[in-house]
């Protein structure tokens, strides 16, 4: 029956060509104007590290400024202090932690034909690697020996180690970075990790990752936000005794039941500051999974959420055209109704032949949305050439590529039901009396 049907429904689609083409576009631009915002919405707020949502956590310690209290908990600081980072970094609490910070560098390439040039880089503690799942190409990572001595030692990216050295193994080998010789323990392999997770940035993978102590001990420039709600003292190490919040803090925990337990001694360790004047405001510390990380710094920026419901409004409004067009279409096979339900054609299978037919209908408008998709995505491309990240939101997800066909497919049928229902409700005498 089906096939019967859908040979019924090629065959009424031929016989009205421009208002099935209409029907097709305006399902098709519905269709591409929403799901190039919604793909553009959910690369942005995808989890590359799903495996480790559950053991993985941002940690938010409230050191804020006690004159400016707020029950709402975007008011605590994103970052923490060097004091309460190495603090708790000598605790070891989590299975796994690390401290980390964004830095610049200047690599002097023993290569007299290449010239000096700046590189970005991260310093972090060795966990950081297992914690995230970095890939190795070649070498590792440091031990926690050289995190505590701030050993001159550094992980590169695949791409600087070839630059420098070219497909050779470059373990072994010294780089000058900030007129110092590092030695190289590690080199990456590529790393599809996007967005950042540590610090939720589109921008590439850093290309040099170096021991925390190393970058704080020898003044590597840092790259990143860094609030003071009092001034600090003056002087690097008053900097670093300062209530300024600058460093990222991330924990991994053996299982997710261990959670309470990892907040309850950050509670306790706050409450232990607080007797030496510190952490003043109310106790409303905070640890998030990935996910939740994402929900609370995305929450800030409701952009996307306007565009994407203005998409939505205009996709309905797509729909709304076409049930009018499929209305008039049905409406205007008054002869052709009439013939099948004198043959004894039911109500039911009638309406079932339409429902296939507007199916038809949406699997084109799918196909041309998906078209529109595509366009819409390279334009927004082409208007944002040069930011970081935006190859990797404008691309088409396979998951969402099959959505877009479904969505054709189940919009069309879905508008299709009272043209439907309305088509084949007349008993045959009424039909044959209009002719």
């Amino acid at each position: 029956m089906l096939s019967y049907d859908s040979f019924l429904a090629t065959k009424a689609i031929r016989q009205h060509p421009i208002l099935s083409s209409l029907m097709a576009l305006a399902i098709a631009l519905g269709i591409g104007s929403f799901m190039t915002i919604a793909t553009i919405g959910y690369t942005i707020g995808k989890n590359p590290l799903p495996d480790k949502n559950d053991f993985l956590y941002r940690v938010q310690l409230d050191a804020g400024d006690p004159n400016n209290q707020s029950d709402d908990p975007r008011n605590r600081p994103q970052q923490l202090t060097y004091r309460d980072a190495t603090a708790l970094m000598r605790a070891g609490a989590a299975w796994r932690q690390t401290a980390m910070f964004g830095t610049q560098g200047v690599v002097r390439p023993e290569n007299e034909n290449l010239l000096p040039f700046e590189v970005t880089g991260r310093a972090v503690y060795s966990d950081f690697f297992e914690m995230f799942g970095a890939p190795f190409k070649f070498g590792g990572t440091w031990n926690h020996e050289a995190d505590q001595d701030g050993n001159l030692v550094v992980v590169l990216s695949s791409q600087t180690s070839e630059r420098l050295f070219g497909d050779e193994d470059s373990i072994g080998k010294h780089i000058s970075l900030n007129e110092e010789l590092f030695l190289v323990i590690g080199v990456l392999d590529e790393w599809d990790l996007v967005p950042r997770v540590y610090d939720l940035s589109f921008s590439p993978i850093e290309e040099i990752f170096l021991p925390f102590s190393t970058a704080v001990n020898h003044e590597f420039r840092r790259v990143g936000n860094t609030n003071c709600w009092q001034p600090a003292p003056p002087g690097r190490e008053g900097f670093l005794a300062s209530e300024c919040v600058w460093i990222q803090y991330w924990a991994e925990l053996e299982d997710p039941s261990e959670r309470d337990t990892y907040l309850s001694f950050l509670n306790s360790y706050v409450l232990e500051q607080k007797q030496f004047g510190r952490f003043q405001r109310p106790l409303n510390n905070a640890i998030h999974t990935i996910d939740e990380w994402f929900t609370y710094v995305g929450g800030r920026d409701a952009g996307i959420i306007v565009i994407g419901v203005i998409a939505l409004l205009f996709f309905i409004v797509c729909l709304i055209n076409t049930i009018g067009l499929l209305l008039a279409k049905f409406l205007s096979r008054t002869r052709e109704l009439a013939i099948h339900r004198a043959l004894g054609a039911s109500r039911r299978e009638l309406f079932s032949r339409f429902l296939v037919e507007a199916g038809c209908i949406g699997l084109a408008g799918g196909l041309l949305g998906l078209l529109f998709t595509w366009l819409g995505l390279l334009g927004i491309r082409a208007l944002l050439l040069g930011e970081d990240g935006v190859e990797h939101i404008t691309q088409l997800d396979p998951l969402l590529t099959l959505l877009t066909f479904l969505l054709g497919i189940v919009s069309s049928v879905v508008t299709a039901l009272y043209p439907a229902w309305r088509g084949c409700r007349d008993t045959p005498g009424v039909l044959l009396k209009g002719l």
